[in-house]
């Protein structure tokens, strides 16, 4: 039996003289491996005499030939002593020869993988390749599309794949497996296209598909939004007699709910239950999930419901996702209700859950309810991980506390977490929205210096910043150019460009632009058709905007609330306040559920057009009917009030809103103040005044974070003289032909100095760095 050899005590004492010819050396390590106790040390005086075409001898001698395992050890120790690596790929495939005819397949992967990984200019698979006769076994070429693809190289798998195909040799089921998933995974604008070729080429080489071939195909469609393609492959399924499972099922399921299709959702749910497959708990989950993205709580909960009536109980999963809904529509109570509910049937909230009402509390501006929450965390062992840290920080970020933020990276990294993509992306949108760009600029920098690569939303977050500094071509001549740099563009790129170009009032280009996202099969969500129709509205082009909502629906995706808003306040924006309403009416009709928000836009539509009485009438139903009301729907009154003359009426308002603890705001205090001097009554609004200045009411609550960024401009402008922005001009030229290390040294220099650069010079080297997707000079 064939079994490694081991070193003994002492080696075996080798002295030739004179110096042993190659023959002899060839020979005398054979006799030592075929020996009784091989000894590898005992080969040690041979080293300086053994060669790659020697080695290649020995593990080519038929004497060595039925000792697979010898042989294999005998290499790892030759080649521990030889270099290159590339000298070692004969012996290497002689060896491998070996093992597979001994079938040791384990053994022989292992080796490829081993042998991979330092063959860093790829020069194995090169040979591999090679038209040379004799042709690599069937063995090696199968077991070698598995190696690179276990070493994250599906590009080079699928080509020594494509060599099996010219040979005609039929991989292994599991071969063609792991190359499908393998591509799935790889970040690449072509892997869907490689996946159906792989699978075309295995059919056609005599491989009989199963059903996990399909899952994994199905699944690359749906990752890039190919639904119609998904579902194709769905029905094609049997005429390769294979039928489709759950995961062949839920896996379509979850694309289209994130997407908002539900109508699809529902037939192909109709169709899992036709073809006699129950839903598991994870197909109800996708579907819990589905609704709470649409904001459909109820129906949610009816989900659950139907779960427990199957026999199948909800998880922490769908709790969590649950929670989330309630938490994006604003009823943190709700949520934490649901929390409590959760222990009660003895499933322990984990870290998503708290991380779910923390980010809820702080996008309801209820930090003190975070801080409880983060302490409960911690007295029921329940350990904050980085997205915990992440949400505070972008909390921070959201309300331009910057310093703040900075403490918060502090402090995660003191308790052993390393900010992520996440958390530098953050960081550097909250810089560029105050207008600090030099700090936008270091955090990116950082960012790549610490092995992060930018990412779509480090490109996203760039390509608003543009569009909000009116560089709007600058803006879509990146996305032009970032998918050969890795960048898989995506709806989001392509939504922030759309709108700038609304912004910049420039609706021909924008739709354009629109066309072209079309174009390349990139899926529009709910999202980026409400920025379409948002863009259209403000346009004035209602018709277009009542196009794309018809094209929205057609392409069965669900409107949102936003969706019907944005179409309400188009109509009274352009002075259609019944046109406004009978949409709105239509609409619920439909089951749109309007919330506070819509009841606003109505109410300013009908104050704007001077339709006071009707106005109050609106108000006046709501407040029968319970609705909740907010300061901004007091100040619209007020405002109307106010313009009419009826101030006592506006005054009464005022008392309301206190009453109910809904102000007065210092939008309220203004309108007053300013309609009590316009009416003489000048000793009266000297004490609101004071009354606003006791209370602490700003006239502005925007002010602070406006004087800041004018400070950060103002402070730049002081200290750029000619001479900084003649450096700022040759920085922005080497930039432009591609000389950024060039433009790094000057703004070092710069820097050193204590001068500085306008905030267009930092955006043009932030260009830079999203298009090199690393930093310029290294992490300090």
């Amino acid at each position: 039996m064939d079994s490694p050899p081991s070193p003994p005590p002492h080696p075996i004492p080798l002295s030739p003289k004179p110096p042993l010819t190659p023959p002899q050396i060839v020979q005398t390590v054979i006799s030592v491996l075929t020996s009784d106790k091989p000894s590898l040390a005992s080969l040690s005086p041979l080293i300086p005499h053994l060669t790659p075409p020697l080695l290649h001898s020995i593990l080519s001698s038929e004497t060595l030939a039925s000792r697979p395992l010898t042989l294999l050890s005998f290499f790892t120790w030759a080649r521990s002593h030889l270099n290159p690596t590339q000298t070692l790929i004969p012996s290497l495939l002689a060896l491998l020869s070996s093992l597979f005819s001994h079938n040791k397949f384990p053994d022989a992967k292992s080796l490829l993988l081993n042998f991979i990984s330092s063959d860093r200019g790829h020069h194995l698979h090169r040979t591999l390749l090679l038209p040379a006769r004799p042709h690599p076994s069937k063995a090696l070429l199968d077991t070698a599309v598995g190696a690179y693809c276990q070493f994250g190289n599906p590009q080079l798998a699928v080509l020594i794949f494509k060599k099996m195909k010219r040979l005609r040799l039929q991989p292994k089921l599991l071969t063609c497996i792991t190359l499908l998933n393998s591509l799935v995974k790889y970040p690449s604008s072509n892997r869907v296209l490689l996946c159906k070729d792989v699978f075309n080429d295995a059919v056609m080489l005599g491989v009989t598909p199963n059903t996990n071939m399909f899952n994994i195909l199905i699944n690359g469609y749906c990752l890039e939004n190919r639904f119609k393609d998904a579902l194709e492959l769905l029905s094609k399924m049997g005429e390769y007699e294979c039928l489709p499972d759950r995961v062949t099922y839920n896996t379509i399921l979850d694309a289209l709910s994130k997407k908002g299709q539900l109508s699809e959702v529902r037939d192909l749910l109709a169709d899992m239950k036709d073809r006699g497959l129950l839903p598991n708990r994870n197909t109800y989950n996708i579907l819990v999930c589905g609704y709470c993205r649409m904001g459909w709580l109820r129906e949610a909960a009816q989900v659950i419901e139907l779960m427990t009536q199957n026999n199948l109980l909800p998880d922490v999963w769908t709790y969590n996702m649950l929670i989330n809904g309630f938490c994006h529509d604003g009823r943190i109570e709700e949520a934490l209700k649901l929390r409590d509910e959760m222990e009660n049937l003895k499933l322990l909230p984990d870290v998503v859950t708290f991380n779910t009402l923390i980010n809820g509390c702080y996008k309801s501006k209820n930090s003190s309810n975070a801080f409880k929450l983060i302490a409960e965390m911690k007295e029921k062992g329940v350990e904050p991980n980085v997205v915990t840290h992440n949400i505070i920080i972008k909390s921070y970020c959201k309300e331009a506390k910057m310093d703040e933020a900075s403490i918060s990276v502090r402090k995660m990294v003191e308790r052993g977490f390393s900010p992520d993509s996440v958390t530098y992306n953050t960081l550097i949108d909250g810089y560029c929205k105050i207008g600090n760009f030099g700090e936008a600029f270091k955090i990116m920098n950082e960012m790549g210096g610490r092995g992060l690569k930018m990412d779509i939303v480090t490109l996203n977050s760039f390509l608003h910043t543009l569009c909000r500094e009116r560089k709007i071509e600058e803006a879509y001549e990146l996305l032009s150019s970032v998918s050969k740099r890795g960048y898989i563009v995506d709806e989001v790129s392509y939504g922030t460009l759309i709108m700038g170009y609304f912004e910049d009032g420039n609706v021909d280009r924008a739709m354009k632009l629109w066309d072209e996202m079309k174009a390349k099969a990139i899926i529009p969500s709910v999202v980026t058709y409400n920025s379409l129709i948002g863009g259209l509205c403000k346009s004035g082009k209602m018709e277009q905007a009542i196009t794309k909502l018809n094209e929205l629906l057609e392409n069965g995706l669900v409107p949102d609330e936003t969706t019907y808003n944005t179409i309400i306040r188009g109509y009274c924006w352009g002075g259609y306040v019944e046109k406004a309403f009978q949409f709105h009416n239509k609409m619920v009709e439909n089951s749109f559920k309007p919330g506070i928000f819509t009841c606003n836009i109505l109410l300013h539509g009908l104050c704007k057009e001077g339709m006071l009485e009707k106005a109050l009438t609106l108000f006046n139903t709501w407040i029968s009917k319970g609705r909740v009301l907010d300061a901004v729907t007091y100040n619209t009154l007020i405002t109307a009030q106010c313009r009419e003359g009826r101030l006592e009426d506006a005054l009464g308002l005022v008392v309301e809103m206190e009453v109910k603890k809904l102000g007065p705001d210092g939008y309220t205090y203004n309108v007053i103040i300013g309609a009590l001097i316009e009416a003489g009554r000048n000793k009266e609004a000297e004490e609101l005044m004071e009354k606003r200045a006791e209370m602490g009411k700003s006239s502005d609550p925007s002010l602070p974070l406006d004087k800041g960024r004018d400070m950060v401009t103002c402070e730049i402008l002081e200290k750029s003289d000619s001479s900084s922005l003649a450096y700022s001009e040759q920085i922005c030229k080497l930039c432009s032909e591609g000389k950024y290390r060039g433009a790094m040294r000057i703004f070092g220099e710069l820097t050193q100095k204590g001068v500085a650069i306008d905030k267009s010079t930092y955006i043009t080297l932030m260009k830079g760095l999203v298009k090199r997707r690393k930093p310029i000079t290294k992490a300090v």
